[in-house]
């Protein structure tokens, strides 16, 4: 039985893993960090990045011919997603995009705000999500420089001071006209790791949307379910590219049932 490939910069995407566990119980992972060029958020060079991506994939679906691969970060997909399915026709990719449509859906004032890095927010597609599906939302796109660092730091359990993180998530938060925001998409994987901390420091309360289910459940649609199985033990394999994940990183993903194995 092939195995579920789980893609993303760093390990924001064990968010996404956790979820796709719970309803594919009968397959193996294989969970890959592109940690060599984390913070794809940063990168100014998007050929390059897209000429990265790609190139990492050829290397990944020849190595390893997975069931399906899930790309558990909103920037490489939102930048990379077509040329993927373009470049590899025989492969299913499952993407990861701002919830802006279920967003729009749940909201009462109509003030929306998507927390992203700038990559996603600079993107023509979360544009057109906004267009397609929130025209009539006053929707705050607010692509923060340093959030998804600070996210990493704090699942390996480093000390994140409550300042920093407020003055990321603070531009999320507006009131005009009496109307207040009431919905934060997440819109970067590693976000949902800090959910607690956003909500001790949110000014109000507010509907934190962590796409990781929605993902996961579009996954089982693609992956052929068997009746009868036994749900499998042991350890997944995770593969770095800097081949040199720290001693934290590595504690963390023990708990994830994740061994790291060999870089590409």
């Amino acid at each position: 039985m092939k195995p579920v490939l789980v893609f993303d910069s760093g390990i924001g995407g064990l968010t996404v893993l956790r979820e796709a566990r719970v309803l594919m119980p009968e397959r193996h992972f294989i969970y890959v960090a592109d940690d060599a060029g984390f913070p794809y958020g940063g990168w100014t060079d998007e050929a390059a990045l897209k000429a990265r991506i790609i190139g990492l994939f050829a290397d990944l679906l020849a190595q390893h011919d997975p069931e399906v691969c899930i790309v558990a970060c909103n920037t490489a997909f939102t930048l990379v997603g077509a040329d993927l399915r373009a470049a590899f026709p025989q492969m299913r990719f499952v993407g990861t995009v701002p919830a802006i449509k279920p967003a729009a859906e749940r909201t009462r004032s109509g003030m929306v705000s998507v927390l992203a890095t700038p990559g996603t927010v600079k993107r023509a597609y979360t544009r057109d999500l906004i267009q397609s599906f929130a025209a009539q939302c006053d929707v705050q796109l607010v692509g923060s420089q340093h959030l998804a660092a600070m996210a990493e730091a704090y699942i390996r359990g480093e000390t994140v001071e409550d300042a920093a993180v407020l003055e990321e998530i603070a531009p999320c938060f507006r009131e005009v006209d009496g109307r207040r925001t009431d919905i934060v998409v997440l819109a970067c994987t590693h976000y949902p790791f800090m959910a607690n901390v956003f909500r001790k420091l949110a000014p109000w309360p507010v509907d934190w949307l962590d796409p990781a289910e929605a993902i996961a459940r579009q996954a089982r649609r693609l992956v052929p379910a068997s009746e009868s199985y036994v749900p499998l033990t042991g350890i997944d394999p995770a593969i770095f590219t800097s081949a040199a994940p720290d001693f934290s990183t590595r504690r963390l993903l023990q708990g994830f049932g994740l061994t790291v194995s060999p870089p590409l």
